[in-house]
């Protein structure tokens, strides 16, 4: 459920066998002609024109990559990809001649967002920076082609161990997999020390103290600063995060026993349902309370009805004008994939495209009648109506107000698939009684409130290691050493310096940054509250909608149509009236459930 499209693993190798040659193609004379605003300002206007159109060719070829996957298709998206990154490259580079200038503001912002566009700076040197490139390529092929051949058995696949660690409940399978599909990662090891020091060298030609500085620079705030900031809003959910896992270890050590699972310290990771206990929604027939009916099932609902896929996204899109939204193009409806066709293969995994920049937007999801994805509609829809918004920024500004705001938005609005929502549909008469709420809350903390610690790790580890902090002698002890310290979580088998374990997360080896995620949660959250408040809301958190308030949806598009021309703090001051970000509307989200927590752990041992 990304704005983004998340490319299939055969166009993530050929990305990877491509990807070299963009050291071997000519950066451009990054020395030439006159070093002044107006030269600035004349560069500027040509770089956006230049990466429109680059953008532009490279989601048609996606599109069609993922709605026909064949080996041909799989090489134009690759060919497109491999021209849009090498321009990317070509021109943030280029960009670094006026870094010393002082500029009108607009065009500083624009100088800089080309700049930190680039996740992996290559160093000047083309055969280090060619280097970089194979580096990359090799790592992100060894997770592609990954698979765990355990004695006896089939080879699985990486699809086959995230559904065994979701259906299992065995806890020799689950601690033969955990450890079995962290043998594809030890290679990596040398490959992403050598990474860091390309990159770092890289990042620091273009002015920063390392990769991890270069990062946390996309912000609107110095890099230092960024970093408490993720520390202070995750003191804020860490009393929730320690109810929940509290709760879940004491369920967890009454199923398997306290030989597998210790009622009190850490939590071993292969027993909470996913084979990065990122989430533990799979756990939750375990940790569920003993009465979960919600009083409705929405999935019976939508199928009494007879809803039909295209249906179901006619009641996304009537969200949105309910707010105050213009209906979607008829060229989304005519565009759009809903279902899976017959006769040939596409990539299922729901996101939300913007093909053109302007009005052709589309939607890509093989729907299934039912709860989750109803939902998850509403979501996707959410990344639409942003696209749409901001069309009128120039380029460079056709993104959300940092890069957890699209995935939050989203996320916000599926947060109004409420109760009182269903009514206002006509679904169900009347809303189910308050202490029906429990389960659903329970089940949406498992996946969000559980994953908050592990969005922290994973870009904490990495700033780690571009700084120095981590040496490459404890990059497997200091992975484990923050995966305890957020989440109370631990390796079911002892681990040493010869195993690479953050290798076995595919945004690791694939250098994708990873604190949008851990944003897009905090966001999420605030933005809703806020948008209840404008509504009037005088009800639970978890029980509003706005569905249909002109006010919630006039707040909404003040905070859309900016894109990302202003600092986020201004795009969140339009929506929610506060500058920061406050992760306390989590903890209000979740306040039911929270007193629900506490009574079940009476007289257990929490912490760890």
């Amino acid at each position: 459920m990304k704005k983004t499209k998340t490319l299939s693993y055969p166009v993530i190798l050929l990305l990877g066998s491509l990807a070299f040659l963009l050291s071997a193609c000519p950066s451009g004379d990054t020395d030439s002609g006159p070093v002044n605003a107006e030269a600035a300002a004349a560069f500027i206007a040509d770089a956006e024109a230049q990466l429109l159109e680059s953008w532009i060719a490279r989601e048609r070829a996606a599109w069609v990559q993922e709605t026909f996957i064949t080996h041909d298709t799989n090489l134009l998206a690759a060919e497109a990809s491999r021209r849009a990154a090498e321009l990317t490259v070509r021109l943030a580079q280029e960009a670094a001649r006026f870094s010393d200038l002082e500029l009108d503001p607009d065009l500083e912002r624009k100088l800089a967002k080309l700049k930190l566009s680039l996740v992996s700076p290559a160093p000047s040197d083309a055969e280090k920076s060619r280097e970089l490139s194979e580096v990359e390529a090799a790592m992100k092929s060894r997770f592609a082609q990954g698979e765990y051949c355990p004695d006896g058995g089939d080879c699985m696949s990486i699809d086959d161990i995230i559904r065994t660690h979701a259906e299992s409940r065995d806890a020799d399978e689950l601690v033969d997999v955990w450890q079995g599909w962290r043998t594809i990662s030890k290679p990596m090891r040398a490959e992403f020390q050598r990474y860091a020091e390309l990159a770092n060298e890289g990042a620091r030609e273009l002015g920063f103290t390392d990769l991890g500085s270069m990062w946390r620079s996309k912000y609107d705030m110095p890099p230092e600063a960024f970093a408490a900031e993720l520390d202070r809003l995750w003191e804020q959910v860490k009393p929730l995060y320690d109810a929940l896992h509290c709760h879940v270890r004491a369920r967890l050590s009454e199923f398997y026993g306290e030989d597998v699972v210790p009622a009190s310290g850490p939590i071993p990771a292969h027993v909470l349902g996913n084979i990065w206990a990122q989430s533990w929604i799979n756990v939750y027939d375990l940790a569920a309370p003993a009465s979960v009916n919600p009083g409705y099932d929405l999935t019976e609902l939508l199928r009494a009805r007879g809803v039909d896929e295209r249906e179901m996204v006619r009641y996304g899109e009537r969200f949105f004008t309910s707010l105050g939204f213009d209906p979607l193009p008829d060229t989304f409806w005519e565009r759009s994939l809903f279902s899976r066709p017959e006769g040939r293969d596409v990539v299922c995994h729901p996101s939300a495209w913007d093909l053109d920049w302007k009005d052709d937007l589309r939607i890509k999801m093989c729907i299934k009648i039912d709860a989750e994805d109803f939902s998850t509609i509403h979501h996707e829809l959410g990344h639409n109506f942003y696209m749409r918004a901001y069309k009128d920024q120039p380029p460079i500004y056709t993104e959300s107000a940092n890069d957890g705001f699209h995935e939050a938005v989203g996320d916000t609005v599926a947060l109004s698939v409420t109760p009182a929502y269903l009514v206002e549909l006509g679904f169900i008469e009347e809303e189910p009684p308050a202490d029906a709420d429990i389960g659903l809350l329970l089940r949406m903390a498992l996946d969000k409130v559980a994953f908050v610690p592990f969005s922290m790790v994973v870009d904490n580890w990495r700033w780690k290691v571009f700084s120095g902090e981590v040496t490459p002698a404890d990059y497997n002890a200091a992975w484990w050493e923050l995966r305890t310290k957020y989440q109370g979580v631990v390796p079911p088998v002892e681990r040493s310096e010869a195993d690479f374990d953050p290798g076995a997360k595919f945004h690791v080896p694939a250098i994708v940054p990873y604190t949008r995620y851990f944003l897009a949660h905090i966001l999420q959250f605030q933005l809703h509250r806020a948008l209840c408040e404008a509504a009037g809301n005088d009800r639970p958190l978890n029980r509003c909608s706005i569905y249909a308030n002109a006010e919630a949806g006039e707040r909404l598009a003040a905070l859309l149509e900016m894109g990302s021309s202003r600092p986020w703090p201004e795009a969140l001051e339009a929506a929610t009236g506060q500058r920061d970000m406050d992760a306390t509307a989590i903890v209000d989200y979740f306040a039911p459930l929270m007193e629900w927590l506490e009574e079940q752990n009476a007289g257990r041992t929490c912490g760890w």
